[in-house]
């Protein structure tokens, strides 16, 4: 009985939101001797996966580091791969949005997104806008550091609405301010930091790193970062308080 419910997620305790760093799909080609590019499409699979485990665990939130405003320092043919590959997969997994009740946002700088990719993200968010299964925010074009940027812009070009910048009304201009802030965060492939992703939201998140490749993070893996995560107690800076 003691194994059991150590090994359980409490369904009480699930995180809300849990953002992923998916890390590791070149390295995943490469000790296979297979092209990069076939990396990147076993990681598309981890992804429907993951979304897939998510919504069955309880998670309302998921978001997926797909591509940073760094990864355009890539080799052009791999970046262009990817932005194809992102827009051909938006495009056909419509039946897995609905089978999953899965609602799409994006966050990150559509500018700079091939006009193809920009169409694209707009059409399967507005399409799949009542879905409540599960949302999953795909971060297209993202950095941490420039949604900051890009939200005291917004905030400048309306005005200075609400008087001087606080937290508070920085964070209603951030590209999502809707979403609750993420209670974990997972990152993938071994590396031990942030990459730019989530910066402002991620001020409180639990942090956990797993030597695990993208391609092949699976249910488990996920059910295992829950449980993790249900193990550690948070204080947002507090101390904890005396039974």
């Amino acid at each position: 009985m003691g194994d059991s419910v150590s090994t359980s997620i409490d369904p009480h305790r699930t995180p809300r939101h849990v953002g992923i760093i998916m890390d590791g799909n070149g390295r995943w080609a490469t000790r296979r001797n297979l092209p990069r590019r076939r990396g990147h499409q076993e990681g598309l699979t981890a992804a429907k996966r993951t979304v897939r485990a998510a919504r069955e665990i309880g998670i309302e939130y998921l978001s997926l580091y797909t591509f940073s405003t760094e990864n355009w320092r890539r080799a052009e043919d791999e970046v262009s791969f990817l932005m194809g590959l992102i827009t051909a997969h938006l495009r056909k997994e419509y039946d897995f949005y609905r089978e999953n009740r899965v609602r799409v946002l994006h966050s990150g700088d559509l500018g700079r997104l091939p006009a193809s990719l920009q169409e694209e993200i707009c059409v399967v968010t507005r399409d799949t806008a009542a879905y409540d299964g599960i949302t999953v925010n795909l971060a297209i074009n993202y950095g941490g550091r420039d949604e900051i940027v890009r939200s005291v812009n917004r905030w400048l070009h309306n005005g200075r609405a609400g008087g001087d910048l606080s937290a508070e009304i920085l964070g209603s201009h951030l590209d999502l301010p809707e979403l609750p802030e993420p209670d974990l965060l997972v990152r993938t492939g071994g590396e031990r930091r942030l990459s730019n992703f989530l910066l402002w939201e991620c001020a409180y998140s639990e942090l956990l790193f797993t030597d695990v490749l993208w391609p092949d993070f699976g249910e488990q893996h996920l059910r295992d970062a829950v449980m993790e995560f249900q193990r550690r107690e948070r204080r947002y800076g507090a101390t904890r308080c005396a039974t």
